[in-house]
């Protein structure tokens, strides 16, 4: 990430195409909300989209289900895939609970998510902590070279130090910042894509850009691809501002594809098809 003394996140806006998709997101997020429906049914809304996001962070995650067959689940015990979709489900159940805390201690916040998403299936000792020297790390998805132990704390810290305080970078930099940051570091044994995205989720609500939870990035990343996922994700990884760049558009893509999933929700309850 570049940096500077004062707000190292801010700088990250002026990059060549951010403030464009920092425009073009804003203008989406603005039409969902403009929509009538949302005068009267944003908590069907809100709703429909929790469920739509989870299944697309679940999908990343490699439990490619059908939407019906997530709405009609309930029990996701068991198999490997159902596990995931369940971490899914209640990671964005519980997202909207711990906004009050995020901007005072991100690292409490993150303890939290990855202890909800392992629900039970990580031995008691590695849940919600980040991982110690010569621990492994279950996440399929992402191959880049893993950080050590000493390096995952360090970072882990100077990301919460800048959450706390405060930063003048656009919502979608800094929600694309913590995502990147968190798949580079992968702090925890387990789940750490969906805590990413579940992370990104926190920071788009937070900082009022999306504050009733109906444009899901998550829906958009799927969209997008699991090959595209990772080329962006690398792309930050490399530190150029041109990989940086290239993943903060990414994600505003996504949350834009978010909208569009929003959008065809409010036309078919206006319609009264949903």
């Amino acid at each position: 990430m570049s940096t500077t003394a004062s707000d190292p996140l801010a700088t990250l806006g002026s990059l060549p195409g951010v403030p464009d998709a920092v425009d073009s997101v804003r203008k989406a997020v603005d039409r969902v909300y403009g929509h009538r429906v949302m005068r009267r049914r944003s908590n069907e809304v809100t709703a429909e989209a929790a469920l739509r996001g989870s299944r697309g962070s679940a999908t990343l995650a490699g439990a490619d289900w059908n939407l019906e067959e997530v709405r009609r689940r309930t029990d996701f015990s068991g198999e490997d895939e159902a596990r995931t979709v369940g971490a899914a489900l209640r990671l964005t159940a519980e997202a909207g609970q711990l906004l009050s805390i995020w901007r005072q201690s991100p690292l409490r916040v993150l303890a939290r998510l990855h202890l909800v998403a392992a629900g039970g299936a990580a031995p008691d000792d590695a849940v919600g902590r980040p991982r110690l020297a010569g621990e492994s790390v279950d996440e399929p998805l992402i191959e880049a070279p893993l950080p050590g132990a000493d390096e995952v704390a360090g970072r882990l810290e100077g990301l919460s130090q800048l959450i706390i305080a405060g930063t003048a970078a656009p919502a979608l930099v800094t929600a694309a910042v913590v995502h990147g940051e968190l798949l580079a570091l992968r702090p925890f044994g387990s789940h750490n894509g969906l805590v990413a995205r579940t992370a990104e989720r926190i920071v788009l609500i937070g900082s009022g850009l999306d504050p009733k939870s109906i444009c899901p990035a998550e829906v958009g990343h799927a969209e997008q691809g699991r090959a595209a996922y990772v080329a962006a994700f690398e792309g930050y990884t490399t530190g150029t501002p041109e990989g940086v760049a290239a993943w903060i558009a990414h994600c505003g893509r996504s949350v834009e594809l978010g909208v569009r999933e929003s959008t065809a929700v409010c036309e078919a309850l206006q319609r009264g098809a949903a």
